[in-house]
């Protein structure tokens, strides 16, 4: 008989919060690193969906903008230039957005691993429907053969009072029908041209809900990252 480990789960505080500006999401990550940092609160994951919005972040290319300001605002689309790694991506209702705020300790520390872990969430959580999703070994994300599903894009922030980091930003998972031509077709997505954009439930005719994904994503992420929700 084997011998009972004495491993137990680091608590995770997640939820699925709905429709938020970006701005606001934002705002909070910020609050929330410095409050992770500080020990003052659990390591959290936000799950939720923003408005149309655009976001461009540190290896910025502008021309991967499709759009002129006049084009942004008739469509209602917001523009953000942010402080997560990567370029130009969409964030729009009927994706599933989750902003993983974690300290990774200095010790082993390995960042490509994390986005790894992050894409094989995803994954995993695909191939419970039979959908086969992978890599493409020069770009960061989720793919269906040719098509992107998932992009990621993070920050890694110096922890100031701990040896380590703490992550913010994170993953945009396309749910909804018909969401490639509704934003991104206003961009070069992270400025893949040769590439297309895919969703859930146009790979498979369902009607899922962002918040339905979320409910199935959550526990392969605790089982990933080896937390246990509070």
């Amino acid at each position: 008989m084997e011998a009972e480990t004495d491993f137990e789960a680091t608590p995770l505080a997640a939820s699925y919060v709905g429709m938020v500006p970006y701005a606001e999401a934002w705002e909070l990550q910020k609050t929330y690193v410095k409050e992770i940092d500080r020990e003052e609160r659990p390591e959290t994951l936000l799950l939720l969906q923003h408005p149309p919005t655009y976001t461009m972040g540190s290896d910025r290319h502008p021309e991967h903008l499709l759009l002129n300001e006049e084009e942004l605002n008739a469509k209602g689309i917001s523009l953000f230039e942010i402080d997560r790694g990567g370029d130009i991506t969409y964030h729009g209702p009927g994706q599933l957005v989750g902003y993983p705020l974690l300290y990774l300790d200095a010790v082993g520390l390995d960042l490509h691993a994390y986005l790894r872990s992050l894409e094989q969430v995803i994954i995993d959580w695909l191939g419970q429907y039979g959908i086969e999703a992978g890599r493409k070994p020069e770009y960061t994300g989720v793919w269906v053969g040719d098509e992107k599903i998932a992009a990621i894009g993070v920050k890694f922030n110096k922890a100031r009072h701990r040896r380590g980091f703490v992550t913010s930003h994170g993953f945009a998972l396309n749910i909804k029908s018909g969401i490639a031509s509704e934003g991104f077709a206003g961009i070069i997505p992270c400025g893949i041209q040769q590439y297309g954009v895919t969703s859930f439930n146009d790979l498979t005719g369902r009607d899922l809900s962002v918040e339905a994904a979320a409910d199935e994503l959550l526990p392969l992420f605790l089982k990933q990252f080896g937390f246990k929700r509070i």
